[in-house]
Formats: C-alpha cells, structure tokens, sequence
C-alpha cells in the first residue's frame, strides 16, 4: 500500500512557501497540501506556483496541481457554426468586471439536483478581496436586462486562472468564455487555465498539457505586466438590448 503524503500549512504564516508541484499525489490527481488560509498572499503565491485551492466548506483547505493540467489556448478556442451565429445575432451583452459578485454567487448557485456548493462563503470572501486588489476578474453575460451567465478567474501577470463559470441561458458561458479568450488574446495572455478536464471543457476546445510544460509557460508569462482594472473590451462585443443594474461597472 501506498503511502499518502500531504504536506500542512501553518495558517499563521502565510508567506510560508508552498511545496514543489511534483511532489503533489498521482491519486488523487494534484493533491499537494492541506492547511493554511486564503489570504492574498497566500493564494498569490499558490497560483504563482500552479497550485490552487479547491475544496468543500466543511473540509480543511486542500491545494492542488494536477498533471497534466487542462487548459485553452487563448487563439484557438473552438467555435462552432451555430455559436458563431448566435454571436454574430447578438441578442446579448457581455461585460468585463461589470458585476464580480453577482457572477460570484451565480457560480457558488446549486445546481441541478445538487443542493451543495463548492465555493463556500470563505472562498468567496477570498476571491472578492483579489478582485479588489485588480487580480481577479469577471465576464457577464447579460440577457434583457439580468445576469444570464458568466466566469471568474485570477490574472497574474499574463496567465489567466480559470475558476468557475455558470450559465442560465444556453451557450452563456461558452460565449463568455470566446469573448475572454479573444480579449485575452490581444493582451498576450497565451493560456486560460483550465485546471481539471471535463467534458464540457474539452468541447469548447481545452486540452491537456504536461504540467511540467504548464509551469514554464507560468513562470514566463506570470511577470509580465498586466492590463489595470478594472477590465475592458477593446474589441467589438455585442451590446445586445440590455439595461445594466446601477451598481455595475460600464464605463
């Protein structure tokens, strides 16, 4: 039998450096530490490192780096056809960093017939104070008027961390997600990370890259400067019929 080895955080020391990712368990796939807190300084350094925290809100914080580490390239997100149409017919709008907490809570929504969430109170508390410091960022997808759709994720330098999306409205979040990858694209983001294959993901185009070829993709992109925030479209988007919410950014 295998032993299983975890390596513990001391939440009272967030500047604490993380384990190398090549340590993580090869089962489960990514499992590296557990322990520690969500501060900024913590997450920022996890996912300087690949690592990210993923658990339920009743369990201790668990970290991650899975290999291979799903992920998009940002100029050759899959479009099919049909989707182009709807782009192209616009009957929608899509934000940048509009309204990061409604997406938040969008995200951390039950689903389907599971009434739990993974994105408890805590890890959005923690995401929300990225957002305020200009390190995470949203897309929305508005449709007459409401929040229909959209995605979260983490930017640090010129690697964008896909977290979480949702979608009310058929293809929001696919939508959501083309428009980013274009944007980002510009910018010279050359990946979104995807973190953990699906396959939903795998249909919008993601695949799987080793993740010792990943983290030299981080380190070499992940100093680069950003674009400030809050984030912009420079590219033609769909304005679509809508009214955003007084509270939402639209400059």
């Amino acid at each position: 039998m295998t032993n299983l080895r975890l390596y513990w955080l001391d939440p009272a020391d967030p500047d604490a450096g993380f384990p190398d990712p090549a340590l993580a368990l090869h089962q489960p796939n990514g499992l590296l530490a557990m322990g520690g807190d969500l501060s900024p300084t913590r997450l920022v350094n996890a996912y300087r490192r690949g690592i990210f925290p993923w658990y339920n809100p009743e369990e201790s914080i668990l970290w991650w780096s899975p290999d291979p580490r799903t992920v998009f390239a940002t100029d050759a997100v899959h479009v099919s056809r049909r989707l182009a149409r709807i782009i192209r017919q616009a009957d929608f709008a899509v934000t940048l960093d509009a309204d990061f907490n409604a997406v938040l809570d969008g995200c951390a929504a039950p689903r389907g017939h599971n009434p739990g969430t993974w994105l408890g109170s805590d890890m959005r508390a923690a995401y929300r104070a990225l957002h305020e410091r200009g390190l995470a960022h949203s897309i929305e997808f508005w449709h007459h008027g409401q929040l229909a759709g959209g995605l979260y994720g983490v930017a640090l330098g010129r690697v964008f961390y896909g977290e979480s999306m949702f979608s009310r409205q058929p293809n929001a979040s696919r939508i959501c997600l083309t428009l980013l990858a274009r944007q980002l694209a510009r910018w010279g983001f050359p990946i979104i990370d995807g973190q953990v294959g699906s396959p939903h993901l795998y249909r919008m185009g993601a695949f799987d890259m080793p993740r010792a070829e990943f983290l030299g993709l981080v380190r070499r992109y992940g100093s680069q400067p950003m674009p400030a925030g809050p984030w912009q479209f420079d590219l033609t988007v769909p304005a679509g019929r809508v009214h955003l919410p007084d509270h939402a950014v639209n400059d």
